[in-house]
């Protein structure tokens, strides 16, 4: 189990409320792309749920992070088993860019960038207000992909909830200082 922890891993606010997180994947970008859009790979990283591939269609996301890794790592408080969270298609140009609605703030992009063999996926989530939120997804987008990067390199991925809760608290300390 590796866990990956330098410095160009790290999200970073490109505007006080927008958080910003890349990461170099193994290609090919449709590889990636199925990862994003098809519910049953995007449970194994992130949350199950069926999305049609356009403009204004609905998607619902379940998490269900226990299942993520084995074993999944101790819960922390105040999370539950499950959640789920109904979003909608923004914007769609496959493969290379997804944007969604996301609960409260104001959204969610993914851009698949080719690098050679490799795809630089950047996830950009803005208008996070809430410290508290703007915190848990700091952890949560950067543990979710930590998992997607193990999967897709053929390794194990670290227990996730010990890899959110230990990067919630290196979070807190780099945004909040």
């Amino acid at each position: 189990m590796t866990t990956m922890l330098t410095e160009e891993y790290y999200g970073v606010l490109t505007e006080p409320t927008t958080l910003t997180i890349e990461r170099l994947l193994p290609g090919p970008v449709e590889r990636i792309w199925s990862y994003l859009t098809d519910g049953e790979l995007r449970r194994q990283w992130l949350a199950a749920g069926a999305m049609e591939q356009m403009v204004g269609a609905p998607v619902e996301f379940v998490w269900r992070n226990d299942e993520l890794t084995d074993p999944p790592g101790a819960r922390p408080e105040g999370f539950g088993d499950e959640h789920r969270m109904t979003c909608e298609v923004l914007a769609i140009d496959a493969p290379h860019m997804l944007a969604i609605s996301w609960g409260s703030t104001g959204g969610v992009t993914f851009t698949l960038t080719e690098k050679g063999d490799e795809v630089l996926l950047t996830i950009v989530h803005s208008r996070v207000e809430d410290p508290s939120v703007l915190l848990n997804v700091s952890a949560g987008w950067h543990s979710h992909v930590d998992v997607l990067e193990a999967k897709l390199r053929g390794t194990t991925p670290v227990p996730h909830w010990d890899n959110f809760a230990q990067l919630r608290s290196v979070y807190a300390e780099r945004l909040f200082g």
